[in-house]
C-alpha cells in the first residue's frame, strides 16, 4: 500500500506540473525598432546559423534580437518550447531560454567575438574573420556552443560526453516529464548523433522584435511571458565564465 501512495502521489504531484504559456507577440512593443533602423539591419547582419540536433522535439518558440546602446554587442535572446530535464517539477520554469551575444568591430560591422550561455557558465569564441556566426545548439537542454568547440574546451561535467551520459541516467525525469507536456522518451541514439549538429535553422528570419536597450529584462518579460528563466542579458553580468579558444 506504502508503494501504491508513493506511485499515486508522484502522479498527481506531475499532473500538477506548470505548462507553458507564451504569449502572442504584443501590437506595441517597449524599445522595439522599426525595421528600417540602423541597429536592426545590423542585428539581422550579425543574426547566428543555429545547427540544431536532427532529434530535436522542442521548437523555438520566440527569438529576440537586442542591441546595446553604447557597446559594440549585439544579444539573441532565445526562448525554447521546453527543456528535456525536470518538466514535472512543481514550481519549475516551464520554458527554455537561451543567450547568444556577438560582439562586433564598430567600423567594419563585422563580427569579432560570441559568448553563449552554457549551463551557468559563459563560453566564449574569437570570430574575426571568420564570416558567419554558426552556434551548435544541444540535444533537449539547448545548451549554445560556439561552432567547432572541442569536448576538452568545455567545463568539467558539463561536456556533451556527460549530458549524453545524464540523458541515460535521467530516463525517469524524462518520462516523468512526459506527463505534463509531450516530449521525448529518452535520447535513444549513439554519443556520435547526439554530437552530430545538422539540422540548420537561420536566426534571421525567426526573429519576432530586434531593440535597442540596456537592460532588455521588461522587454523579455512582455515577449516570452512570466515567469521565464533570465539568463544573465549581458556576458559581463555573469561572475563565472569559461573561456573556449581552441577551435
Amino acid at each position: 500500500m506504502a508503494a501504491l501512495a508513493a506511485v499515486l502521489g508522484t502522479l498527481l504531484i506531475t499532473a500538477c506540473g506548470p505548462r507553458a504559456h507564451i504569449p502572442p507577440v504584443p501590437l506595441s512593443i517597449l524599445a522595439a525598432l522599426p525595421a528600417g533602423d540602423s541597429g536592426a539591419i545590423l542585428a539581422r547582419q550579425m543574426a547566428p546559423l543555429l545547427y540544431l540536433q536532427r532529434d530535436e522535439t522542442f521548437p523555438l518558440s520566440r527569438a529576440v534580437a537586442v542591441a546595446h546602446p553604447t557597446r559594440p554587442i549585439v544579444a539573441y535572446f532565445l526562448l525554447w518550447r521546453d527543456d528535456v530535464h525536470g518538466a514535472w517539477v512543481p514550481f519549475t520554469i516551464p520554458t527554455d531560454e537561451e543567450v547568444i551575444w556577438v560582439g562586433y568591430d564598430s567600423l567594419t560591422r563585422e563580427p569579432t567575438d560570441i559568448w553563449t550561455y552554457w549551463h551557468g557558465k559563459i563560453l566564449h569564441a574569437g570570430w574575426r574573420g571568420r564570416g558567419q556566426i554558426i552556434i551548435d545548439v544541444q540535444w533537449g537542454k539547448h545548451g549554445s556552443l560556439p561552432h567547432g568547440a572541442l569536448e576538452r574546451d568545455l567545463p568539467p561535467f558539463q561536456t556533451l560526453n556527460a549530458f549524453y551520459a545524464l540523458s541515460w541516467l535521467g530516463l525517469a525525469d524524462i518520462w516523468l516529464g512526459r506527463l505534463t507536456r509531450r516530449g521525448p522518451l529518452c535520447f535513444c541514439r549513439s554519443l556520435g548523433r547526439y554530437r552530430e549538429f545538422t539540422t540548420p535553422l537561420f536566426l534571421g528570419p525567426r526573429l519576432d522584435v530586434i531593440a535597442r536597450a540596456e537592460d532588455p529584462a521588461p522587454l523579455l518579460r512582455q515577449i516570452f511571458g512570466a515567469p521565464y528563466s533570465e539568463k544573465p542579458v549581458w556576458p559581463w553580468l555573469e561572475g563565472k565564465k569559461k573561456v573556449v579558444e581552441r577551435m
